[in-house]
């Protein structure tokens, strides 16, 4: 069955499930950047969209759909909470203490986010940024094409030295840092408002130099025309490399596209890289699984869906579904970190049962999320209330990696996230390790990593992905995205 062929759960249920990861962890308990958290109600006087009416709603929505019912409070007042966001994370509390839910469960724009996983549609720099809190630098992991943040010159491997509304005001990162910590950088980038404008002091390949670039409304590619698919040559031996930025409606042609090219070639041993991928919709999830599935037969379950006991009438298993375009791999490296959350995990954990050691994740542990979201939505106030109201398993009924996919893996190779060089650069430390396990040459295991966006892995020491503390949409989806 095919995931966006689903019917409605209820009225108020979308269609498209979600998941979504990366969720708060990241940044810092001040400023934040983020506003999905409080989306703008219909005109003073509209009874249904008064905050405690909303408040009231969202929590009935939870009563009814949460996965971990057992953990919400038997009541709470909203009075003391100014915002819906605030109470919905008062109300999730205790799961997420128990790292079952780290702010998965939250409020968001029904506009905003269905502007997002139609086409990518955002606002910004275009530009993914990792911190090193500790070394007070920050640095840019990713570019985004048709971005203000590239045009400006700002690419992977550019480090941010200071940061201003002008260049007459520009204060250095590390001062930044030292003084306010990662909120504080994140403020100083100011809002994701079309024309906000900042001057950087950067340092790149070129030298040192200040550029300026005014944030703007795009699309995100989530699939780069730069090095989003090619086919690397390892010593005469084919590999496909596949980017996946994001897992949104647009992705599919992008990928359709990509594995007619690598069948053509007769690719049999691919890389995957979702070192940033946050998650997203299912159905695109289902599309890449599908893709990867050539030699998979359709009663072969693909992930399987459940609901908590009340509700196991929606439970749902999909079954691979090879396509025109599919291959059959003999390999599959899946390179993956602390970003790689949700949809991403889904994927790589769908393949497990069937290829056993010859899928591996390269990188470090992934965030930890084996549970996804509905939809429920109050359009009068656009609110969209995304509930955890489902957990994901593969095949062999293996789904509880809350601690990150890499002890649920039966092969593992660890390597640095190396910003030295671009993205699907064979020189690149991960795909380089990717290329050695495709090859059979031999890697060190990933040991020692902890689950979620403050994992450590990457491009100076304990640099990591920048994601504000209440982060909307394509912040979740596209973690480190400014």
């Amino acid at each position: 069955m095919k995931f966006a062929q689903r019917k409605a759960i209820a009225a108020l249920v979308s269609t498209a499930l979600l998941l979504s990861g990366c969720g708060g962890g990241g940044g810092s308990s001040a400023g934040g950047g983020g506003t999905g958290g409080s989306p703008t109600p219909t005109p003073a006087g509209n009874a249904t969209c008064t905050l405690r009416a909303r408040q009231d709603w969202a929590a009935a929505q939870l009563r009814e759909w949460y996965l971990f019912p057992d953990t919400l409070p038997a009541s709470l007042d909203p009075t003391p909470y100014g915002s819906v966001a605030d109470y919905v994370d008062a109300l999730t509390a205790s799961a997420r203490s128990q790292g079952k839910d780290r702010y998965f469960t939250y409020v968001t724009s029904i506009a905003e986010e269905d502007d997002y996983y139609r086409t990518g549609a955002t606002a910004g720099f275009g530009i993914r940024l990792k911190v090193d809190e500790a070394g007070r630098r920050a640095y840019v992991s990713e570019a985004f094409e048709g971005a203000p943040g590239l045009a400006a010159g700002l690419d992977r491997g550019t480090e941010i030295l200071a940061v201003g509304t002008s260049e007459g005001s520009l204060r250095d990162t590390s001062e930044i840092i030292a003084a306010s910590g990662e909120g504080g950088f994140i403020d100083a980038l100011g809002p994701s408002t079309p024309g906000t404008t900042r001057s950087m002091r950067i340092r790149d390949a070129g030298g040192e130099r200040v550029v300026t670039a005014t944030k703007a409304d795009y699309d995100l590619t989530p699939v780069s025309s730069r090095y989003g698919a090619r086919v690397l040559d390892d010593g005469g031996r084919k590999v496909g490399y596949l980017n996946l930025r994001t897992f949104i409606t647009s992705a599919n042609t992008a990928l359709r596209q990509a594995f007619a090219d690598f069948r053509a070639q007769g690719v049999t041993d691919i890389i995957v890289d979702l070192r940033y991928n946050g998650g997203g919709l299912l159905s695109v999830a289902d599309t890449l699984g599908n893709l990867l599935g050539g030699n998979r037969r359709t009663n072969e379950v693909f992930t399987q869906i459940s609901y908590r006991p009340e509700k196991s009438s929606q439970d749902e298993i999909s079954y691979f579904s090879p396509q025109a375009e599919s291959i059959s791999p003999r390999r599959i490296a899946f390179i993956g970190f602390e970003g790689s959350a949700s949809a991403s995990e889904l994927v790589i954990n769908a393949m497990v049962p069937y290829l056993h050691a010859d899928v591996a994740l390269i990188g470090s542990n992934s965030y930890g999320k084996p549970v996804g979201q509905i939809a429920l939505d109050r359009s009068a106030c656009d609110d969209r209330l995304r509930v955890v109201a489902f957990a994901t398993r593969n095949a062999a009924g293996r789904g509880d990696y809350y601690d990150g996919l890499a002890p649920a893996m039966e092969k593992t190779c660890a390597a640095s996230d190396d910003i030295a060089y671009p993205l699907g650069d064979a020189r690149e430390a991960s795909i380089s390790v990717a290329l050695d396990y495709l090859a059979g040459r031999s890697c060190t295991p990933i040991g020692g990593a902890t689950a979620g966006i403050r994992a450590q892995s990457v491009a100076a020491p304990a640099a990591r992905l920048l994601v504000p503390d209440r982060p909307t949409t394509p912040e979740r989806e596209v973690p480190g995205l400014f």
